[in-house]
């Protein structure tokens, strides 16, 4: 009898755990369950052996053994050896339905459904608590269509079946499946009531959550602590307080569940108040106050708390050390890293985390290669800190050498590739990641389709718009946003109007978003429309938004709303501008003609004003022609940027056009002398999802024949409409008829002319150029759109140029 006392009593350590609202604790009921039965059968076999001899003994001591079989094989599972449990399952002299239904549990954790099936189907005989294993294993594992047939093939169902199914629904956001499966159900108890009631608060839905509390025949501590956490996730945090002092039985997760509300909202005080008021704390507790000070910024109690916290854990140490990586401290969070009395795998990634944020990315590798174990996340970390620092190529070679990589990792390297400006590797990353069967999440989808925003791949940006509706993936607002962003950039903003206007809410970046795309496309007015519908939503506009807004009174020279728009800001709400407001400024003031202010306007400047600056106000010495300023903002350019080209090929630019080629010749000797060497202009052209690239006087494509040919019978065409060719753009001192022809072969008309002979009549052609557009360029695709019937759309540095029926988008002001 001691003997099986002792095993027993193994054999519970094992197997029990409290039970909770999870579908984990429902699995654990369910061996409970069944261990409590196979108990009771052994307690009997024990008596019985007592009474009538050896015979008895030798079923006791094979009871005994059972016990033991069982618990080697879930103690196996629960280690992750699957493989281990599944043969001391065949080892095992004899099994009962607790043995069975373990393995169907142990592979279900496990996520292998196929092998738990097969062990579910090859069963001699189930019980109840055989098929509630089966479907809670489905439905932990998302397969909740699995677990409803097999639930509606239940012979016979207990409360923990409907419980499982609601909890499941619920789970996944079904709350009309869940509330279904309630109401059918011939007997509820608590656990019933919490879990509908916890699945409607999770899920917003507080007025159904409510309704059903209110109508509890009888409610639990859980209940009270459902309601709570509802309210106070979904922003009503007063209305949670008022139910948490109703409480009469509060227990720590009340407490713990009020503080961690106030913490959600950012009311540190209030959370402050509620803990001194604790009559015990626990490790939580403390915890959460920690986390919420570090989280709010508020460092300073954050550490006057830990330092008097009576018994600290790795999630305090942790909590503080990500405090100072979120605020740059990087230094002091090391400091503590190093005193920790011990570090779990978060402890480590915190700081590679930190020091990758703060460019330190070479202690970041250096802290990688000492972990003592890696999770998924220090890899993605890490990942993400070599892309974050520009060394793509590392990141590459770590995600190559990851021991398994999920739909976060690819992830880390689709967004690393985007914010380096690697446009189409991300875009072949997306594409290898689908191949791989890897399902893409929001965040694979937003950087996806920044990447074809960064590209203007309209065909790569439909294709996975697609893709999102076939999977059933939820349009949330950063999706839209990205929407948004990608179909303003490749040219069609009616598309992305139509997003915006679909959207149920907005966020500040949606506006930022419709706004900027408006002013881009030279739509300005539509843009301050929508500047002045979001002051009417009660969003508040932020820093970025008055940037779109001061570029779109810059297209249009909208100048005194722009002033309007830029003494607002600070005036209305308390936004200190930035160089980027400058820039706009200046930009709109010089492209209106008052260069003198414009320049006035820098010399005031309360910031040393940078390259953009300069670079805006002798982008409009260009446009009127003021040689005298573009000299002084060149100069300035020049000692900011020596290296950037463009700001001496504007300037040689600006003396071309004013006959002045000796000075044209001393910038291209300084351009010589100082190892300049000047960017190429280039068009490129999407058709069928691959894309051409044409460079002035391109002989390349195997079309060239043929497109120049066209292009020559299509400037016939448009100089009967009336074209006169401006060799001001043109930087060399030659004869008028040599220039003409140097016009002639810039890559804006290969690439439109290329568009017009490999797409049908009536197509909207569109182009990217990696410079502005010339100003010859864009007078003969005016005509060009004229003569050919088409809208050719031009995306260049600078803005969009919609040329349509021989009239451009920006009104010929650019």
């Amino acid at each position: 009898m001691l003997l099986l006392n002792a095993h027993l009593s193994r054999l519970n350590k094992v197997l029990s755990i409290p039970c909770i609202l999870l579908l984990r604790t429902l699995w654990s009921l369910h061996q409970k369950q069944a261990i409590r039965l196979q108990g009771n059968e052994a307690s009997k076999v024990a008596h019985t052996a007592l009474m009538n001899g050896e015979k008895r003994k030798r079923e006791v001591a094979s009871a005994v053994d059972l016990y033991s079989w069982t618990a080697k094989v879930i103690n196996s599972f629960q280690s992750g050896h699957v493989e281990d449990a599944r043969e001391l399952f065949e080892r095992m002299p004899q099994r009962d339905l607790v043995s069975w239904n373990s393995v169907i549990t142990g592979y279900a954790r496990n996520g292998r459904l196929e092998d738990a099936r097969q062990v579910f189907n090859s069963m001699p005989e189930r019980d109840v608590v055989s098929w509630n294993a089966m479907i809670a294993g489905y439905a932990q594992n998302g397969k909740l269509q699995e677990a409803g047939d097999l639930f509606d093939r239940m012979s016979e169902r207990n409360t923990i079946s409907w419980n499982t199914m609601i909890t499941a629904y619920a789970k996944s956001k079904r709350m009309g499946d869940a509330r279904a499966v309630f109401d059918k159900m011939p007997l509820r108890d608590m656990v019933s009531w919490n879990a509908m009631i916890a699945g409607y608060a999770q899920n917003g839905r507080l007025d159904n959550a409510r309704q059903l509390f209110d109508q509890m025949p009888k409610r639990d501590v859980v209940s009270w602590n459902a309601m709570v956490t509802g309210y106070a996730q979904n922003g009503r945090i007063d209305d949670a307080r008022l139910l948490f002092d109703e409480i009469t039985d509060k227990n720590m997760v009340s407490w713990n569940t009020m503080i961690s509300g106030y913490v959600h909202n950012r009311r540190m005080d209030d959370a402050s108040d509620l803990f001194v008021k604790m009559p015990v704390r626990n490790v939580v507790s403390w915890t959460l106050m920690i986390a919420g000070y570090t989280q709010n910024g508020r460092l300073d109690n954050a550490r006057a708390l830990f330092y008097k916290m009576p018994r600290k854990n790795v999630v305090s140490w942790n909590a503080m050390i990500m405090g100072y990586t979120q605020e740059g401290k990087i230094d002091e969070a090391r400091r503590l890293f190093d005193e920790m009395p011990e570090r779990d795998v978060v402890s480590w990634n915190a700081m590679i985390t930190g020091y990758s944020q703060t460019g330190r990315i070479g202690e970041a590798c250096q802290l990688f290669d000492r972990m003592p174990y890696r999770d998924e996340v220090s890899w993605n970390a890490m990942i993400a800190g070599y892309a974050q620092n520009e060394r793509m190529e590392d990141a590459y070679r770590l995600f190559d050498e990851m021991p398994e990589r999920t739909v976060v990792s690819w992830n880390a390297m689709i967004a690393g590739c985007e914010h380096n400006a690697h446009c189409e590797e991300a875009l072949t990353l997306f594409s290898q990641m689908l191949r791989e069967g890897v399902k893409p999440d929001h965040s694979s989808f937003t950087s996806a389709l920044s990447a074809c925003a960064g590209v203007a791949s309209l065909g790569e940006g439909k294709q996975i718009q697609q893709h999102i509706v076939k999977i059933g993936t939820v349009v949330d607002i950063p999706l839209a946003n990205s929407l948004i962003t990608m179909y303003s950039k490749c040219g069609i903003i009616d598309d992305a109007r139509l997003v915006f206007n679909e959207m149920p809410e907005h966020d500040v970046i949606s506006w930022n978003a419709i706004i900027a795309g408006n002013a881009q496309h030279g739509h300005a007015e539509e843009g301050l429309q929508f500047f002045k519908q979001m002051q009417q939503s009660g969003i508040k506009p932020n820093d970025v938004t008055f940037v779109a807004v001061l570029s779109a009174c810059s297209h249009a020279g909208f100048v005194e709303e722009g002033w309007c728009c830029f003494d607002s800001m600070t005036r209305d709400y308390g936004i200190i501008p930035r160089a980027e407001h400058y820039t706009s400024m200046v930009d709109l003031l010089g492209r209106s003609g008052f260069l003198a202010k414009a320049e006035d306007f820098i010399n005031r400047m309360p910031l040393k004003p940078d390259a953009a600056v300069w670079g805006a106000l002798l982008g409009a010495c260009r446009v009127h022609g003021n040689v005298d300023i573009a000299q002084r903002a060149a100069d300035c350019l020049f000692e900011l940027e020596p290296q950037n080209s463009g700001s001496y090929v504007l300037l040689s630019n600006i003396y071309a056009a004013a006959g002045r080629w000796d000075d044209v010749l001393k910038v291209r000797k300084m351009m010589k002398e100082r190892g300049v060497k000047k960017q190429p202009g280039c068009s490129w052209i999407e058709l069928k999802n691959k894309v051409y690239t044409f460079v002035v006087g391109d002989r390349l494509d195997p079309q060239m024949e043929n497109i120049y040919a066209t292009l020559e019978r299509l400037l016939t065409q448009i100089k009967a409409a009336g074209y006169m060719s401006n060799t001001d753009f043109v930087l060399h001192d030659m004869e008028e008829e040599q220039k003409e022809h140097a016009l002639f072969y810039h890559s804006e008309k290969l690439a439109v002319t290329f568009g017009l002979l490999n797409t049908s009549p009536g197509t909207p052609i569109r182009i990217i150029k990696n410079l502005r557009v010339c100003g010859d360029c864009h007078n003969a695709i005016r005509f060009i759109s004229k003569i050919v019937g088409r809208n050719i759309i031009v995306r260049d540095t600078n803005r969009f140029h919609h040329f349509t029926d021989g009239f451009c988008s920006c009104g010929d002001y650019w």
